[in-house]
Parts: C-alpha cells; structure tokens; sequence
C-alpha cells in the first residue's frame, strides 16, 4: 500500500491547490444607469437590456 514517506508541508499542500478558488461573475457597466450588472442579464437596478425596457422598476 502507497503510504507518503513524509508529511506534506503547508506549502507544498498550498501550491498544489491554487486552482481552488471561486471565481467572480464578469461584471459591466449598465450603459443607461451605469450600475454594475452581469453580463447578458437585465439590469437589476433599472429594468433596461439591449437599450430597451424589460422590466418595469416602480420608485
């Protein structure tokens, strides 16, 4: 049976595991409020998506 010879560092646990992140969603600028959205998603502040009103948003 494979056991390890000796223990592995902290380190050379943390650089194998670099990949393991969370990744942050791509963000844009909405171009008629210019509030952070994602991409391909209507507007959560104002309703707009393609220059048009999707949503209504009621003040």
């Amino acid at each position: 049976m494979a056991v390890p010879k000796r223990r592995t560092s902290k380190a050379k646990k943390n650089r194998r595991r670099t990949h393991f992140k969370l990744e942050v969603p791509g963000m844009n600028a909405c171009p008629n409020c210019s509030e952070l959205k994602k991409s391909h998603h209507v507007c959560a502040a104002c309703g707009h998506y393609d220059g048009k009103e999707v949503v209504s948003k009621e003040a």
